[in-house]
């Protein structure tokens, strides 16, 4: 009888096997691929309107924007929080969060050139931290240099766990981010 039903499965394989395939998926470089080497990738003549996807590497200060699972663009020179470390756990620990996050909205009239915002904590972060009776924080964003500073860049890692650009930067992840893009970060 066992081999019977395999038998009546048969046909049904078949028909599988004929349907349409499954839409395909931007493809982004694995954890254990250096974005350095993603970066190497990207085609300066590639035009793109905007990115669906980034991914930020906190030990080699760059984030890369990938537009239908291709590298397009890359930022060097990342700015963390002032323990930059390490994944954010609690309020005021100063770290940037590690994880899959996505950006959730924006902030014009930010204290820093443009902001946008990052969904952390997610549930885990958050069941993690009231489980030892703390608060995640929150107000992660990716923005600018500060308003009253007149022209430049704050040296070091000085933001409260946010990832800080210089404002032409930040202006064009303003342009080419839409709400709703994942942002992954790795340690």
């Amino acid at each position: 009888m066992p081999g019977m039903k395999r038998l009546a499965l048969l046909p049904l394989l078949a028909l599988a096997a004929c349907a349409n395939p499954p839409p395909k998926v931007a493809e982004v470089p694995s954890s254990g691929a250096t974005l350095a080497r993603e970066a190497a990738r990207i085609v300066p003549e590639r035009r793109f309107a905007s990115v669906d996807y980034l991914i930020v590497d906190k030990s080699e200060r760059l984030m890369i924007g990938y537009a239908g699972g291709q590298p397009v663009k890359a930022w060097r020179g990342l700015q963390f929080g002032d323990a930059p470390q390490g994944h954010k756990q609690f309020e005021g620990d100063e770290r940037t969060p590690e994880g899959r996050y996505v950006i959730e909205g924006r902030n014009p009239g930010s204290a820093y050139h443009l902001s946008l915002k990052v969904s952390y904590p997610a549930p885990a972060d958050r069941a993690f931290a009231e489980s030892l009776g703390r608060s995640p924080g929150g107000d992660i964003f990716l923005h600018g240099q500060p308003n009253a500073l007149p022209f430049g860049r704050i040296p070091g890692d000085w933001t409260d766990g946010c990832i800080a650009f210089s404002n032409a930067e930040i202006e064009e992840l303003w342009r080419i981010v839409p709400d709703g893009t994942v942002i992954e970060i790795r340690p």
